[in-house]
Order: structure tokens, then C-alpha cells, then sequence
């Protein structure tokens, strides 16, 4: 047995290819590495059962994991992919020793108390499986899993291209994606928290296509994701034996270790990480990658809206309401079918994000059907033929939210909701004058409130989301002097 006073029996350790033990020597080891760092190492394969670290000019560290199944995955995994700790190449081999015995000097106490809390927090923890995820309440002081949250998804995010972005920062050993409070997350495991750091420092905020799908990162509070199916939802790159979870068998042995040594090459993936259009999102939709149900790069741009009140609804009102989704380009009211119009957007992506937003939302008391259209464009009448102006060009407005290229317009794409932004308010206009201003609509302010930081902006609640959504129409762009034309759009905040 390993003793934790003789470290000189520990400099002629066989190399990896030797006899299989459930106990591994780490070699070159950075100095001021530490015991979490190291067992943060093993813990993607399987229980750490005790750690011996060696201090000294040539740090080593000896890892004993609970069964010799899960060492041999993880020095085979680690032969493929090379381990890093704070950005320094590792070396792990099989040791000659096939269990630890640690005695209770200051260092090995210490590294026996992190070894204790870090299995606290794995026993604490409800495993994963599939897109079913809970997180247990106990913290580790860094965690080699991140949670990602995708901001204003306006093109899918596949599972792939998490993994290529993620892997510029280390090897990614697990991913389980989820859609949670309407919004399409991730859990993804790094071999290492030093890679999840360094992900996360880099990556946090970044836009993944241009001006959208934004990144939001946190540590979670797990250390180890459990993952069962290897599919386009979650995925173990440890694993490749795992089945796809449909019925499916696991993959031929051949094709998983080839698969388990490979990056995907994945159309869309990020270099560095913003992308001037969405054309590989598209490629990815195509071939059936999609990330959120509904949402793909291609597709019709006309929509077909019917319900409408034919007494109340124009042109300008069907303009304003979609223009908060994308840029409406032509907007036809059916001359033989008033209730009913076909709206043009500026590409599939608009006529998509407007249809999932505003499709069964409420305008002027009639509750909307938004759905794709047949056509492939909306015609406007031949020249000299007065159609009663059910027909408009919007191709030339000034008032397009996302004319231009990286508006931060992209970033703030909500569903209707009675809380409305308001921004480009000039300093003389108070919060009585919106008040009333917005309750002239036919509505009632419910609440009120100016960034604290910056009066040109406030938050204004309706008593509905209807009454938002009147508001909205009517008020978009209204001259409040000074040169100052209210913008107006949807909030995700309540006040």
C-alpha cells in the first residue's frame, strides 16, 4: 500500500500502459495547483475514494477512484485528450500501488478534508438524466461544470456547436441541454474547473451569430453530470457506449472510440465566436439540428394573419406590432377578406420569431392566428390600381428596429407582456405626462419606474397584455418634442 510518508517510492512509476489499478499517479503537476483541482479530475468517471498529494519541486499527485472500471476509462480517455491544469499539460499513468493509505500529517489532513466535502456535495446531488436537471444547494469553492443560459435565440443552438465553442478552453467531457423557464440552457462539464474558469471569463456575455444568442455563464452547483443517452440533447464524450435513449442500440465499438477521440466538425461553430451571418445556423436547421422546436434559419418570410378586427386594423398598426420581431418589408390586408392580411418580413428567421411570439396574442379584442403563408412574397398592386391603401411598401422606413448590422435592437426580442421599455425620452417629459399619455390609449397604468441611472428610460406596466400591445401600436414612435420620438417595446422585467 502507498504511504503518505514515502514519496520516494513514487519516482519510478511504470508508464500508462501498465498493469490496470484503480489508483493513478499524476505527473507535472503546476506548484500551486490544489487537492479540488486534482480530484476535479476524476470525478467525471466516477467516485474519488482518497488523494495523496506529493509537494515538492516535481508535484505529483496519486487519485484512487472507488473501482478500477472507472480508472481505466479515465487514463484511456485522458490518452486521447491531454489534460491541462492552469493551462499546463498533465500526465497520468496507471500507479504500481492498487490502494492509498494517507497518514495524518497537516497536508494530508487538509487533502482528506477537501476530498470529504467534495463527496458531500456529489452524495447531495440528484443525479442528471437526459433534459430532467435539479442542483443541490451545496457549492463546491469552483466547479468544473457551467451553467449556460442562451439569451435572445434567434437562430438554433445545437449541442454541437456548444462543444466546439466550449473546447477551445479545455477538454469537454459531458453536455445536457434543457429548455427551463422558456429558455433554452445547458450544463456542460470540463475535466478541469481551471477550463470552466477560463470558459467562463472568456465566454460569458459574448454573442454566439452576430448580435444574438447571447451567453450567460455561471458555475452550477454541481461537480458531475450523469448522463444516459448520447443524442442531440446530452451527450458523455466519456461514454460513446451509451445508447441514443429512442429504442436505438449503443454505437458499433469502432465507430465510439473513433467518436469518442473526435471533435465534431460542426457547420455554424464559432471563430473566434461571432459569425457575420446565419448562414451555417441555416446549414444546421436543414440538416435537422435544431435546438429550440420552431425556430430555423430558413422558411417563408410572408405570414398570414387572420382573426383580425377588420374595423380597427391597418397597414401601419400590423407594421408597428411586427416590427418588434423583425423588419416588416410589405403589409397586405385581402381586399375580398378584411379580417385577414399577409405581412412580408425581411427573412424566414422574422416571419418565425413573430409568428411563435404573436400567434393567439390579443389585438383590438380579437384573439390573432399568425401563421406561415403559401406565398412566397407579398405583390403590391399594379401601378395606377387604387386599392383603398390596403397595401403597403415598408421596404424604405426609417422605423426598422434591425436595420442595422449588431443593433443591440437584437439583444431585446421578448414576448408581448403588460410591462412595456420606453427609451428615447427627452428630460423635460415627467412620469405623470407618460402616465397619462399611455392611458389615453384606452388603458390602465398599473405601475411606473425611470432607470435609476439613465431618465432617457423607464419601464411603464399596463393593467394587460393586450392593453400593452394597444399601447405599443399607438405609441411607437410618438413625437414628445425635442426631437424625441418615443421608442417603445416589450419588457421581460416586472416593476
Amino acid at each position: 500500500s502507498a504511504n503518505g510518508n514515502d514519496s520516494k517510492k513514487f519516482k519510478g512509476e511504470d508508464k500508462m500502459d501498465g498493469a490496470p489499478s484503480r489508483v493513478l499517479h499524476i505527473r507535472k503537476l503546476p506548484g500551486e495547483v490544489t487537492e479540488t483541482e486534482v480530484i476535479a479530475l476524476g470525478l467525471p468517471f466516477g467516485k474519488v475514494t482518497n488523494i495523496l498529494m506529493l509537494k515538492g519541486k516535481n508535484q505529483q499527485a496519486f487519485l484512487e477512484l472507488a473501482t478500477e472500471e472507472a480508472a481505466i476509462t479515465m487514463v484511456n480517455y485522458y490518452s486521447a485528450v491531454t489534460p491541462h491544469l492552469r493551462n499546463q499539460p498533465i500526465y497520468i499513468q496507471y500507479s504500481n500501488h492498487k490502494e492509498l493509505k494517507t497518514d495524518n500529517t497537516l497536508n494530508q489532513s487538509r487533502a482528506q478534508a477537501v476530498l470529504q466535502a467534495v463527496t458531500a456535495v456529489q452524495t447531495a446531488n440528484t443525479p442528471l438524466s437526459g433534459t430532467t436537471v435539479s442542483e443541490s444547494a451545496v457549492t463546491p469553492a469552483q466547479s468544473p461544470v457551467l451553467r449556460i443560459i442562451i439569451d435572445n435565440m434567434y437562430y438554433p443552438v445545437t449541442l454541437d456547436v456548444l462543444h466546439q465553442i466550449f473546447s477551445k478552453f479545455g477538454a469537454v467531457l459531458k453536455i445536457i441541454t434543457f429548455t427551463k423557464n422558456n429558455q433554452f440552457q445547458a450544463l456542460l462539464q470540463y475535466g478541469d474547473p481551471v477550463n470552466a474558469q477560463q470558459a467562463k471569463l472568456a465566454l460569458d456575455g459574448q454573442n454566439i451569430y452576430n448580435a444574438c444568442c447571447t451567453l450567460r455563464i455561471d458555475f452550477s452547483k454541481l461537480v458531475n453530470l450523469n448522463v444516459k443517452y448520447n443524442n442531440d440533447k446530452s451527450r458523455d464524450y466519456t461514454r460513446p457506449d451509451l445508447p441514443s435513449g429512442d429504442g436505438q442500440p449503443a454505437l458499433d465499438p469502432a465507430i465510439a472510440a473513433a467518436f469518442a477521440k473526435s471533435v465534431p466538425a460542426v457547420p455554424g461553430a464559432l471563430s473566434p465566436l461571432a459569425i457575420p451571418n446565419a448562414a451555417a445556423a441555416a446549414a444546421a436547421a436543414a440538416a435537422g439540428r435544431v435546438g429550440m422546436p420552431g425556430v430555423s434559419a430558413g422558411g417563408n418570410t410572408v405570414l398570414l394573419v387572420s382573426n383580425l378586427n377588420e374595423e380597427m386594423v391597418t397597414p401601419q398598426s400590423l407594421f408597428t406590432l411586427f416590427g418588434v420581431y423583425g423588419d416588416v418589408q410589405r403589409v397586405k390586408i385581402l381586399y375580398n377578406k378584411k379580417d385577414s392580411a399577409l405581412i412580408q418580413m425581411a427573412d424566414g428567421n422574422q416571419s418565425q420569431l413573430a409568428m411563435n411570439h404573436l400567434n393567439g396574442q390579443k389585438m383590438y379584442g380579437k384573439i390573432i392566428r399568425v401563421t406561415l403563408s403559401k406565398h412566397q412574397t407579398v405583390q403590391l398592386p399594379r401601378e395606377g390600381l387604387d386599392d383603398q391603401g390596403l397595401t403597403k411598401d415598408f421596404g424604405n422606413s426609417p422605423l426598422h428596429r434591425f436595420k442595422k448590422p449588431g443593433s443591440k435592437n437584437f439583444q431585446n426580442i421578448f414576448p408581448p407582456s403588460a410591462t412595456l421599455h420606453l427609451s428615447n425620452i427627452p428630460p423635460s417629459v415627467a412620469e405623470e405626462d407618460l402616465r397619462t399619455l399611455f392611458a389615453n390609449t384606452g388603458g390602465t397604468v398599473k405601475a411606473f419606474k425611470f432607470f435609476q441611472r439613465d431618465h432617457k428610460m423607464a419601464l411603464l406596466q399596463m393593467a394587460t397584455v393586450e392593453e400593452a400591445i394597444q399601447a405599443l401600436i399607438d405609441l411607437h414612435n410618438y413625437n414628445l418634442g425635442e426631437n424625441h420620438h418615443l421608442r417603445v417595446s416589450f419588457s421581460k422585467s416586472t416593476i
